[in-house]
């Protein structure tokens, strides 16, 4: 086993005559660069599992695109750097993406979700049915002013007209009325 490449210009070197695709010359050139691209996905990713993976990627990479490498613009570690810091971002992009598209996804099922109608329609009807026997434990002049006021939409004066009532008179059946449903409904005074 050759000793590991230490010397940028062997490294460099080294990096060069894996273009020509011989297995062998890529041997020291992985064991040099591997944890460069390794320390700079994992600087960047901060998850060793992805930055392995990352690493991975890189080193496939410069196997197959040896021969793009020009020592006279950078030294192999800079150039594996830069590809493992690029790989990584696009990672962490990719990443982020999907998380993105899972919360649209999410949010869409949720905000599409059918309701349950069969139980909004129980609840309804029960409520109903409570208002009812509420209405029933009024005095016959409290359920006619508050059936006219609140079922037929009328106002003070016109429920008063209508029962041929003072006004006064109608107000305190309504407000006394009112009184008596909140209780009977359980429902707590503001």
């Amino acid at each position: 086993m050759p000793p590991p490449l230490t010397d940028r210009g062997a490294v460099d070197a080294a990096l060069s005559a894996c273009a020509g695709g011989d297995p062998a010359t890529f041997g020291p050139v992985y064991d040099a660069l591997a944890p460069v691209a390794h320390g700079t996905a994992l600087g960047v990713l901060r998850d060793p599992d992805h930055a392995a993976e990352v690493t991975q990627e890189v080193m496939v990479e410069v196997w197959q695109t040896a021969a793009r490498f020009d020592p006279a613009r950078a030294s192999a570690r800079t150039w594996v750097a830069t590809l493992a810091r690029r790989r990584a971002v696009d990672r962490v992009r990719a990443e982020q993406a999907r998380r993105d598209r899972d919360q649209r996804d999410l949010d869409a099922s949720v905000a599409g979700a059918p309701h349950d109608v069969v139980a909004e329609d129980v609840e309804r009807r029960l409520e109903g049915a409570a208002v009812r026997r509420c209405l029933d434990s009024l005095t016959a002049t409290q359920r006619e002013a508050v059936v006219e006021a609140y079922y037929g939409g009328r106002t003070y004066r016109e429920v008063a007209e209508r029962l041929g009532a003072a006004l006064p008179t109608v107000k305190s059946r309504i407000r006394d009325g009112l009184g008596r449903l909140r209780d009977c409904l359980g429902v707590a005074r503001g």
